[in-house]
């Protein structure tokens, strides 16, 4: 049987350096079921060091492990995988591109916790740099490892594909488009209506602890689980997607 799921794709924690040192995994979890959150991806900037305690203390919560991918245009796009093994071989794929540093450009702690939000260590890569890989590239790599890619936040000024490259190339294979909190639906298909063809999202990019929840996606779906939501995302079976 179908049923709609609350569903927030775009979650930092503390690992992520723009975000604030109380977005634990523990805190975020707590925070999503306190919003009504059914699914929740954890996204942090070009690493997954913090996705496996979310997992873990997410009693009553299903969380999709993710990453924030930064391309060597500076398109920020979400990888998004059914389990932590292919995302931890994408965070080997990137570490290549940021070797560990004592750059000052490092401005913020990047804190990696376990599921006591207990501290492990600091992250010393330079987590907000592009990577090498271009666009369509980390698209290939993301499908190739058995994820699903989403273009971030399409309608901001900043590491958005439209304002970085100023179109969405058609040979781009993205499983969806994310509309940010700052833009309803409405305004969105005046805004982007060339790429209606599209399925799109909404998520919240929450970097502190009250931002979570605040956009989110209504899936169609027969249970909380990455499967599932790649089907929502192709329409399959009934299944959809609505924000």
């Amino acid at each position: 049987m179908l049923r709609v799921y609350r569903t927030d794709l775009h979650i930092h924690t503390c690992l992520s350096p723009c975000a604030e040192l109380d977005m634990t995994p523990a805190r975020v979890v707590s925070a999503a079921l306190e919003e009504g959150l059914d699914i929740i991806a954890v996204t942090d900037h070009n690493t997954a060091e913090n996705i496996q305690p979310a997992v873990e203390a997410a009693a009553g919560l299903t969380v999709i492990p993710g990453m924030e991918l930064t391309t060597a245009e500076e398109v920020h796009i979400l990888a998004l995988f059914p389990d932590m093994d292919p995302l931890m071989r994408l965070q080997e794929i990137v570490y290549e591109d940021l070797p560990s540093t004592d750059d000052e450009r490092i401005l913020h702690e990047q804190v990696v916790v376990n599921e006591r939000d207990e501290v492990v260590r600091f992250n010393d890569r330079v987590l907000m740099d592009a990577t090498g890989m271009g666009v369509e590239e980390a698209i290939g790599i993301i499908h190739g490892l058995g994820g699903i890619s989403v273009a971030c936040h399409i309608d901001r000024d900043a590491f958005g594909i439209v304002a970085q490259l100023g179109f969405i190339p058609e040979s781009l294979d993205f499983d969806a488009l994310e509309i940010s909190f700052r833009t309803g639906r409405e305004r969105a298909s005046k805004m982007f209506g060339p790429y209606s063809g599209y399925t799109w999202i909404t998520s919240s990019d929450a970097h502190h602890v009250a931002d979570i929840g605040r956009a989110a996606t209504e899936f169609t779906m027969r249970e909380a689980s990455f499967d599932e939501i790649v089907l929502a995302l192709a329409g399959e079976g009934g299944r959809g997607v609505r924000f």
